[in-house]
């Protein structure tokens, strides 16, 4: 059956916005129609042209003035219901569709823009302002009345109160911004669509915006306090005149150009008495540090949850002396004082991999998975990603062989595998990559790891390497989603390395996931000497996996110690029975690379805050009782599981720990750095445990624990020491 090309489902199906089985549907009816195909590929082609015009256009400032007539009219505010402009007569009528789809998403980068955004008033909807964080006369089900919920990522300053007796905006809302910047009537002129000024665009948005249709409108909160307009979905609900409530959405769209961080709450002190055993999943990632380093050198102090102090920890390379035999790695354990707490001791639990030299590297079977939507256009994004892998291409070998697939709107193959004995071409293929459009990271995902698996080295490197600024807006976008399709994805056997890039819109959450549940590991390059650390000198690291799910267990002697606490891996904690459990996915470790993990320990005798729980009300509590231990001198145990690259079941290492009481001046070089490391993570993120930590003992540990820095890493952490310090004080 031949489809109208004024079909509206031409243009709900290039813009991705059918429900999975639409989709399934309308692709079997357009299966043998061309025709419809290029209609669809153009409406994707002119919606990434009009993306990247936008992206080019100056936006104009609000004045004073302006800004003074908006929080003026708060307590007024609305935003007006548009009705349809479609009079005009387009010269292309296959094209009509595309126009709405392109006219849908300049409304959208508009209202992004925060000083395009133009409120309208209408005196019969609002009645007062509230308050930052409240609703008056609104029950709340997640809160007191006279509670104040903060908001966690969107700021919400002022809410709107709808009168409970009225109706609670039965039609979709209109958000009306100023008429179409210069640039887009030229490109609609060019397309031949409209010969005439551009009307005012009204954007539509109703509960399709953000979850299926379910009977509940959206109100929108207006934030007069800064010259950015904000608009934050909260859900409403009537029960009739007299009384209405609302929810709080559980996942609040963030506003474009905003940072995502998975939260982190710092580990807490923990009993041997009530918890023996402390699990948890290795990792070597380093985008934390780099990131933190980004935030720094711009004059900005990084918010605390993009602070993961065992990714600063790892960071950096140290001479921990690696295994002799075919071990995967080495373990080192070393104790002293704590620097920040009188009377504690600080463990360090070192491993460091097997190195493998570049002459015995097997054949590597590499897919860039590119990044090439509008939101990549910045110098430290795409083009700082086509530099980083200029650099990798010249660490390869003729064997080795690299595709490229590239994504935004849809997913393509810019490359097929190609053998690296004719880099040229590879060269040329990275050179020709472009950004624009929307970002279907799913379906490059899908296509990568297919490419990847067309192309299998057996016994040889397989490896998704995916370069992004993690900002999937079109497809499988919520983290529940992606998690399942990567981790689907890694039983494979392909590895999967991930790539963070740029700023503003960065999503860090969403790559983190990534590379976790990709078998993989996760690099932040915010500059050309990031790519060269990450890309060339430890190529090695990068691309070898010598061991998997890789999981760390100990044991604490509550005869020997009184209390403990992991510095970092908040997010890399695990039950103790999933340490026996090969099914549970952990953390890679590559070839050559360094691990660091430090407990402060507290010994028997030593006071320590550890917080409790009110007594029992339904039974009774229990008494406390000596503990019958066995008599030791070892402070714990320690036990690591891991699986070797190709196989599915673990193997055990088991190495117990004595504390020799060994004061500051015995301990090794590296453990002073990683000491310095430790404190200056848990000042930056404002740790409750950082006790007498500060950024000038952070600097004094560094300077101590320097040593030779071949590399330079260490001089720059000790600068970046006092910038942090600097920044803090002001």
């Amino acid at each position: 059956m031949k489809i109208n090309p004024d079909d509206p489902r031409l243009t709900a199906y290039a813009l991705d916005e059918m429900d999975s089985n639409e989709c399934r549907q309308f692709e079997q009816e357009i299966a043998n129609d061309p025709e419809t195909q290029q209609s669809i590929h153009e409406i994707r082609e002119l919606a990434g042209v009009l993306a990247a015009e936008l992206k080019k256009e100056p936006v104009p400032a609000l004045t004073k003035e302006q800004k003074r007539h908006i929080h003026g009219s708060a307590g007024q505010a609305t935003v007006e219901k548009r009705s349809g402009w479609w009079g005009g007569a387009f010269l292309f009528p296959r094209l009509a569709w595309g126009m709405c789809a392109l006219l849908f998403c300049a409304g959208i980068l508009m209202l992004a823009q925060p000083n395009y955004l133009k409120v309208r008033s209408r005196p019969n909807l609002a009645e007062s302002v509230q308050p930052k964080g409240s609703v008056s006369g609104i029950s709340s089900t997640n809160q007191p009345l006279n509670e104040t919920k903060p908001t966690e990522s969107i700021q919400v300053a002022k809410a709107v109160e709808l009168p409970a007796s009225s109706p609670i905006m039965p039609e979709p809302l209109a958000v009306v911004p100023p008429a179409a910047p210069p640039s887009l009537q030229k490109m609609f002129s060019r397309a031949g669509s409209l010969n005439r000024k551009m009307p005012e665009i009204g954007l539509a948005l109703n509960e399709h915006s953000h979850s299926e249709r379910t009977g509940k409108d959206f109100y929108y909160a207006v934030s007069p306090d800064s010259s950015l307009v904000e608009v934050s979905p909260v859900r409403w609900e009537s029960k009739g005149e007299g009384e209405a409530r609302f929810e709080r959405p559980e996942e609040v769209q963030q506003p474009e150009g905003q940072e995502v961080y998975a939260g982190i709450i710092d580990n807490p002190f923990r009993r041997p008495q009530d918890e023996p055993l402390s699990t948890f999943s290795i990792d070597v990632d380093t985008a934390s540090y780099s990131n933190v380093r980004r935030f720094l050198d711009q004059g900005d102090l990084p918010p605390g949850d993009a602070v993961r102090i065992e990714e600063l920890l790892n960071y950096f390379p140290y001479d921990y002396t690696p295994p002799a035999g075919d071990e995967p790695f080495a373990v080192h354990i070393e104790w002293a004082d704590c620097p920040w707490a009188s009377g504690h001791r600080l463990a360090r639990i070192a491993l460091k991999g097997r190195e493998i030299p570049e002459t015995q590297r097997p054949a590597a079977n590499l897919v860039f998975l590119i990044d090439v939507s509008g939101s990549m256009e910045p110098e430290n994004k795409l083009p700082l990603v086509k530099s980083g892998l200029q650099l990798l291409l010249g660490q390869l070998k003729e064997t080795d062989r690299v595709a490229i697939v590239t994504y935004a709107g849809n997913s393509g193959l810019a490359l097929p595998s190609t053998a690296c004995s004719d880099k040229a071409t590879i060269r040329a293929a990275i050179e020709k990559l472009e950004a624009g459009g929307s970002t279907h990271g799913a379906a490059g995902i899908q296509l990568a790891y297919k490419t990847a698996l067309d192309n299998f080295i057996k016994e040889g490197i397989n490896r998704v390497i995916l370069a992004t600024d993690g900002d999937f807006n079109v497809g499988v976008t919520s983290s529940e989603e992606l998690e399942s399709l990567i981790t689907e994805k890694a039983k494979s056997g392909v590895f999967l390395s991930v790539l963070g890039f740029g700023m503003g819109n960065y999503k860090d959450a969403t790559l983190e996931t990534l590379a976790d549940k990709g078998n993989g590991n996760y690099a932040y390059i915010d500059n050309l000497r990031e790519a060269r650390k990450v890309l060339v000198e430890q190529i090695a690291g990068t691309l070898i996996t010598i061991a998997k799910d890789v999981k760390i267990q100990v044991e604490f002697n509550p005869g020997v110690v009184g209390a403990y606490r992991l510095i970092g891996y908040e997010n890399r904690i695990m039950a103790a029975q999933d340490f026996n459990d090969d099914r549970k996915d952990a953390g890679e470790i590559g070839a050559g690379h360094t691990l660091t993990a430090l407990y402060e320990v507290v010994p028997v005798g030593v006071a320590v805050n550890v917080a409790g729980v009110d007594p029992l009300k339904y039974q009774a509590n229990p008494t406390p009782r000596p503990l019958e231990t066995v008599q030791s001198r070892e402070s714990f145990n320690l036990k690591l599981r891991y699986k070797l690259p190709a196989e599915d079941n673990s193997h055990l290492l088991e190495i117990p720990a004595i504390d020799s009481n060994g004061g500051w001046e015995s301990t090794s070089v590296d453990f002073r750095f990683a000491a310095s490391v430790a404190a200056f993570g848990m000042v930056l993120r404002n740790s409750p445990f950082r006790g007498g930590a500060t950024f000038d003992m952070a600097l004094n540990l560094a300077q101590q624990g320097k040593g030779q820095d071949k590399e330079g890493y260490r001089s720059e952490f000790i600068q970046l020491i006092g910038l942090a310090k600097d920044l803090k004080s002001n």
